[in-house]
């Protein structure tokens, strides 16, 4: 029997207005803005319906009013549709596991603040950068990045779909890898700079690995109660301390979208898959990596009425 998986988010899926519509037409989604403002000490609720976009696309701000997003539209839709596992991309994974309920809203959100506020600091200390490469394989992307450290770091950060993969770390190597996979031998399609507060999946987010460490292990963790595919390993985890080990590993690892996705369709034939958030951002990928699956995207009131649960 195929299966439906649930899969949320992350940073650059952000848009200025999300989550208003949900906000005017449902009590819940009022609650629980509410809630998030007192948590964050800030009116992110004002921040997510009227921006300005420069303040949104803080790190330490997109990611709590994504992940409040996403939480809210799984409120929404309830028991209407329910899924057999579940996964999300960086912040997204904490959607997820909220979804799974290894970790409650209010603690996922307290632990999703601090984690933006160590990524933006780590990018004040060890500033860097990250860019998207289109059109070679991952084995290029290695030799790419090899060729371009020069004692410095750059690594891959994101492996989002086939062709398809995202380099983090310092300034300087990140760019002589640009122009590296540019020339020959590898001729890249596209290469494009990203605009981003620091070094995500990379090694220069050591500064803040241990502070995150701390507040992971001091939050309160249960087994999930469906399989949450882990960035770091693309594997699928339940056991708390699992899953708490995969999200602390998570800050300076690789991203293995393409591999976590093609996992959850050959380990459970999940042929139906839910972006639940803004934008559709894993629908497109997750289109490239398998276009044989159903994609669907449930990011607005529109959404939650059209849904289609057959």
């Amino acid at each position: 029997m195929s299966k439906i998986a649930f899969v949320f988010p992350g940073q650059g899926s952000q848009t200025v207005g999300m989550g208003k519509d949900l906000y005017d037409n449902y009590e819940i989604a009022k609650k629980i803005y509410a809630q998030a403002d007192e948590i964050m000490g800030l009116p992110l609720s004002t921040i997510s319906f009227e921006g300005p976009v420069e303040l949104l696309t803080q790190t330490h701000i997109t990611q709590p009013a994504l992940f409040v997003h996403s939480y809210i539209l799984t409120q929404l839709i309830g028991d209407k549709l329910t899924a057999n596992s579940t996964a999300g991309h960086s912040l997204g994974e904490y959607s997820a596991n909220v979804y799974a309920q290894s970790i409650n809203f209010e603690e996922g959100l307290r632990l999703v603040k601090r984690r933006g506020e160590l990524m933006k600091e780590s990018g004040v200390i060890r500033p860097g950068t990250m860019a998207a490469v289109i059109g070679l394989n991952e084995e290029q992307i290695d030799l790419v990045c090899k060729e371009a450290r020069e004692h410095q770091i750059v690594q891959p950060a994101n492996y989002n779909a086939p062709g398809q993969v995202v380099i983090s770390g310092d300034v300087e190597a990140v760019r002589r890898a640009m122009a590296i996979a540019k020339a020959e031998p590898y001729n890249s399609k596209m290469v494009k700079e990203l605009q981003v507060s620091g070094a995500f999946h990379s090694e220069l987010m050591v500064t803040s690995s241990e502070e995150l460490r701390v507040a992971i292990f001091e939050t309160p963790f249960k087994d999930a109660l469906i399989p949450v595919y882990s960035n770091a390993e693309a594997e699928p985890f339940q056991m708390k301390s699992a899953i708490m080990n995969s999200l602390f590993r998570q800050l300076m690892s690789s991203v293995k979208w393409m591999q976590l996705i093609t996992n959850m369709i050959n380990d459970l034939n999940v042929k139906r898959f839910y972006e639940i958030g803004s934008g559709k951002v894993l629908t497109g990928l997750i289109k490239r990596i398998n276009p044989e699956v159903e994609l669907f995207n449930i990011g607005t009131i529109d959404d939650i009425k059209n849904l289609s649960v057959e």
